[in-house]
């Protein structure tokens, strides 16, 4: 097991309630991943209850007119229940997903995800939640309660959306890629280190029930890659290509190997001799006689059948239906309805401007050379490369100590659960991010983890590592994943959904704090995070121009090489990153911007009146919001504060 080191728990300030649970994998060089949408809630006096002891999502003296307070109470019932029903038919739904919370009702299950059934099923729940939303009268309920009632119908819209005959026939067909799908994500689930606990016979004999399950959607997915090669809607060649590398790669684990063989390695000491021998056995059974099976299954599918059906042109401008499902999908990531061309404008903006911060680093280190020359000083130069995975691991260990001892001077709240730093598992880093985020479990059980990647050592750059930490970590993923989910008081879909935008512009945000953190005082390490935030103003670009301008792989990883000091193995990962994900990546940087331009208008609205811990607490107190519905809340909040 690789070596970990345990972050000592941050603490509130303020008074916190315990919570309950749910995971997603957030990467980064720098990527996220948003695994599940979840929903559900709590009683509207709980809900209130924690808003005034994190301020208020709103202040009384910018809230409507109160309804009397039987309506409004009656109205908010009704809201509350809806948001239970929905969560708890959607965890029927999605075991999984109550798996990650801790709630263990429905681990045996590992649900469906890919059937024609499962989509209408996901479909007729959405139109049901949206109707009897529509029963509420949303002017009857508090502020407080109609930011929850905004948040849900938004998501729920959004759902039906990519549920619609336009859109989910782009995406249904294409269930697996290089870097999301349930060959990447089943072994980790079934690995003994995420959500899965392997505590009990009971858990083993639930793994082993999951195993069964896989095996039939490893098949399920073939069946529908097959739908997409009649319908003409098919991954790019290099995705194929990259999955079969994948596929392989756990073929050649064999059975003792497997990741998901790992948990009989050590089994607990109350498990008895015979249970043992038993679970083993039927583990290995599930492993060796279905799920290597089926990876064949689809190797050989992939290889012999579907690589030579697939599509040349990476970008989905080449793909049958592609521009309309484009333009979901941005709408989709960033929760704006921006078009291609305006992101593509903003991104060549941002280049410029990062560019010129750029320069103004060069110079003060008195490098005599051209910016580019100095991205290839910094790419190759050997005062810049680990000098081995040890010394890596100590350095982020050693950030994780000064973030520690500044962060609470400005944040009022940190987070219960515990934080680690773990390097990525082998079987996972080639194609992996530079540095990932996986959440913990709301009650502490399971800490937050910080993946940092040690593939192709000499790839990797140690100016880069504090705005990393800064992102995956504290204050970033860590805190914002954290807080939401531990505080108990929200409705379930406020605590444990999350649009890109939001959560991936908070961790970039959290980037921008190395200043009061006393971070990047190395002007290496400054430059480090221009480089950063050089690569989310690349990714608006690249990614636009890939998908809605028929960019090439090759001239979009030049076009990251040239303005950046990325080496080109991190150039390559990002663009096939954005070639299986179109859209995603556009999310960080528009996320970003929209919360630095919401704390300017406070700062200057406010002036001595503004405090940064306050504004933090309303940004990250309610969950992941859309970016209209957070500049909503932070403008109340502004007029709420003014004399």
């Amino acid at each position: 097991m690789p070596k970990t080191r345990r972050v000592a728990p941050l603490r509130t300030r303020a008074c916190q309630q315990r919570p309950g649970a749910a995971s997603m994998q957030y990467s980064s060089n720098r990527g996220s991943i948003l695994r599940f949408q979840l929903f559900a809630a709590v009683s509207a006096a709980a809900l209130s209850a924690a808003t005034a002891t994190a301020g208020g999502l709103d202040s009384p003296s910018v809230q409507q007119a109160a309804a009397p307070a039987a309506t409004q109470a009656k109205a908010s019932a009704a809201l509350h229940a809806l948001f239970e029903e929905s969560d708890e038919a959607s965890l029927r739904r999605n075991p999984v997903n109550a798996l990650f919370r801790g709630d263990m009702r429905y681990a045996d299950q590992l649900g469906d995800g890919i059937s024609d059934a499962y989509f209408d099923a996901e479909r007729v729940a959405g139109e049901k939640d949206l109707a009897a939303l529509g029963r509420i009268d949303r002017a009857a309920l508090s502020t407080t309660d109609q930011l929850a009632y905004d948040i849900f119908k938004w998501q729920t819209q959004l759902t039906l959306r990519g549920l619609s005959p336009d859109i989910l026939p782009l995406t249904a067909v294409r269930p697996i890629d290089h870097f999301t799908g349930i060959h990447t994500f089943y072994p980790d689930l079934a690995s003994g280190q995420s959500a899965a606990p392997f505590k009990t016979v009971k858990d083993y004999e639930n793994s082993i029930s999951r195993h069964h399950r896989y095996a039939w959607m490893i098949d399920a997915a073939i069946g529908r890659f097959r739908e997409g090669m009649a319908s003409g809607v098919v991954q790019p060649k290099l995705v194929v290509r990259n999955v079969i590398d994948q596929l392989d790669l756990q073929l050649a684990q064999g059975v003792e190997g497997s990741t998901m063989y790992a948990p009989l390695k050590a089994f607990p000491a109350d498990i008895s001799a015979a249970d043992q021998a038993r679970l083993r056995a039927a583990t290995v059974a599930a492993i060796r006689d279905e799920i290597r099976p089926a990876y064949q299954r689809l190797r050989d599918f992939l290889s012999k059948e579907y690589l030579p059906a697939a599509r040349e042109g990476v970008g989905l401008v080449h793909m049958k239906g592609g521009p309309k499902l484009y333009s979901y999908l941005i709408e989709e990531n960033t929760t704006l309805p921006l078009s291609a061309d305006a992101v593509h404008r903003l991104g060549l903006s941002e280049v410029a401007r990062i560019h010129r911060e750029m320069e103004a680093v060069k110079t003060k280190v008195g490098f005599k050379g051209s910016l580019p020359e100095f991205f290839e000083h910094l790419r190759t130069g050997a005062e810049f490369r680990p000098v081995s995975k040890e010394a890596l691991r100590d350095e982020y260990y050693a950030i994780g100590k000064r973030v520690d001892a500044r962060v609470g001077e400005i944040f009022s709240i940190l987070p219960k659960s515990p934080l680690e730093i773990r390097p990525v598992p082998e079987y996972r880093e080639k194609n992996d991010a530079g540095g990932s985020y996986m959440q913990g479990a709301p009650d502490g059980s399971r800490p937050g983890v910080f993946y940092y990647n040690t593939y192709d050592l000499p790839s990797r750059s140690t100016w880069g590592q504090e705005t990393l930490y800064l992102h995956e970590g504290a204050p970033g993923h860590h805190f914002q994943i954290s807080l939401a989910q531990e505080n108990e008081a929200l409705p379930k879909f406020m605590r444990f959904d999350g649009n890109t935008a939001y959560v991936e512009g908070w961790a970039l945000y959290a980037e921008t704090l190395w200043d009061e953190l006393g971070m990047e005082t190395d002007p290496y390490q400054r430059f480090g995070g221009l480089n950063d935030e050089m690569l989310r103003a690349m990714r608006l670009v690249v990614d636009t121009g890939i998908h809605a301008k028929g960019w090439t792989r090759d001239q979009s990883i030049k076009y990251m090489l040239d303005n950046s000091s990325m080496g080109k193995t991190d150039a390559t990962s990002e663009v096939e990153r954005y070639i299986a994900m179109p859209g995603q990546a556009l999310a960080y940087k528009i996320g970003q911007l929209k919360i630095l331009e919401l704390r300017a208008r406070a700062e200057k609205a406010l002036g001595a009146r503004f405090d940064l811990k306050q504004f933090h607490a309303q940004v990250l107190m309610t969950g992941s919001l859309p970016m209209n519905i957070l500049e909503q809340k932070i403008d109340r909040w502004i007029a709420s504060r003014k004399p």
